[in-house]
């Protein structure tokens, strides 16, 4: 099992447009997002941490065990990799990212709770 690296402070703060994982912007610039890393690209891509985050974000759940958390299961965190979430993160992937990754299969949510009804 994956561990994500827990944010240091809480200033400056990121959360990935698609997992919700929180991390700094350099955690994500060195270590890319452990749920998305495949196709997002974040590791020593800043212009791609730019791209694949935001600093508007709300909330923030903290996860051990996600898999046995019915708090996990709520937030559908639960086939993620433990660490620190946002309950609701505000932005959109770039149309690229999102139709390559529809190209490959890979199921976006929106974690934008503007878009939901």
């Amino acid at each position: 099992m994956s561990y994500s690296s827990i944010p240091k402070d809480l200033r400056g703060l990121r959360a990935c447009l698609s997992c919700s994982l929180i991390k700094s912007f350099d955690q994500f610039e060195n270590d890319g997002c452990e749920n998305c890393e495949d196709f997002l690209r974040m590791r020593n891509n800043s212009d791609n941490v730019l791209d694949c985050t935001s600093k508007n974000f709300d909330g923030m759940v903290a996860s051990m065990s996600p898999a046995e958390s019915w708090v996990a299961k709520w937030q559908r965190i639960a086939t993620f990799c433990p660490g620190v979430y946002a309950i609701s993160v505000s932005g959109h992937l770039p149309h690229s990212i999102t139709k390559e990754m529809k190209r490959n299969g890979i199921n976006l949510r929106s974690r934008d709770t503007s878009q939901r009804h």
